[in-house]
């Protein structure tokens, strides 16, 4: 009688493919082999562009005032509620504001797109909202949102801004490719003092190098720089830079 199993190139491929599932050496090995082909057909292209990230026109690196800022956002951990990252989907769009650009995180070090949403997305809240609103949003929340659970930094608004190690900062960032220059850094410290004073004649030179930068005393509870000042001037640039009139329009960004 004739036999009902495969064929013996069947039975050829099948004892293959029982070798690598009954001897786990060859099984790293075949999975290493699969994982370098993968990784070369999706990084190698990469070596050969120019850029993997379009640049948009009015992305700046923060000013020395909003790069406090946001080491405070990110000491107090405030992207375990607040994500910065619109998705292109309607219900999003339309409660938040244009979908986000890769090139808006093109100078975060760490990232902040978040992964919940405990409290609303932050990607499109600079000028939303005035300096007082920060102000009284974070010493006390719900004087302004009865409904949120968001504790209360009050202390931020009392604490005076520690810059000491701001221009190390500045330079660490430049040293993983944030534009930062020689001169942004010599001016780091007298660029964050104008930034809360319109008046000093270090904000016109500051504006040159930080367009749309905003300038003026952010937190009027105290007359010192403090910790509250910064953090309110980092959410007031956030989705402030990009003019989406022109993106949307589809004209030249670059």
């Amino acid at each position: 009688m004739s036999s009902s199993g495969p064929p013996n190139g069947g039975e050829s491929l099948f004892s293959g493919h029982q070798l690598l599932g009954t001897n786990p050496i060859y099984l790293v090995i075949g999975i290493l082999v699969m994982v370098a082909i993968g990784g070369v057909v999706e990084i190698a292209p990469l070596f050969y562009l120019k850029s993997t990230l379009e640049a948009v026109h009015g992305m700046r690196p923060y000013t020395p005032l909003e790069l406090a800022g946001r080491n405070i956002y990110v000491r107090e951990g405030c992207a375990r509620c607040h994500s910065q990252m619109i998705r292109a989907l309607r219900d999003e769009v339309e409660r938040y504001g244009h979908s986000s650009l890769a090139a808006e995180s093109m100078y975060d070090h760490p990232l902040q797109w978040g992964s919940k949403r405990n409290g609303p997305d932050l990607a499109r809240v600079g000028g939303k909202h005035t300096d007082a609103w920060h102000v009284a949003h974070l010493t006390n929340p719900r004087s302004v949102a009865p409904q949120s659970i968001m504790p209360s930094y009050a202390f931020l608004m009392t604490t005076p801004l520690d810059a000491r190690e701001l221009v190390a900062n500045i330079q660490t960032d430049r040293q993983v490719g944030v534009p930062y220059t020689n001169d942004t850094v010599a001016n780091a410290m007298a660029d964050l003092r104008a930034q809360v004073n319109p008046d000093s004649p270090e904000a016109a030179a500051l504006l040159k190098r930080y367009p749309k930068a905003v300038v003026r005393k952010f937190n009027r509870m105290a007359a010192d720089i403090t910790e509250g000042d910064a953090l309110v001037a980092y959410l007031q640039m956030l989705g402030a830079l990009v003019d989406f009139n022109l993106y949307d329009n589809k004209a030249d960004l670059h």
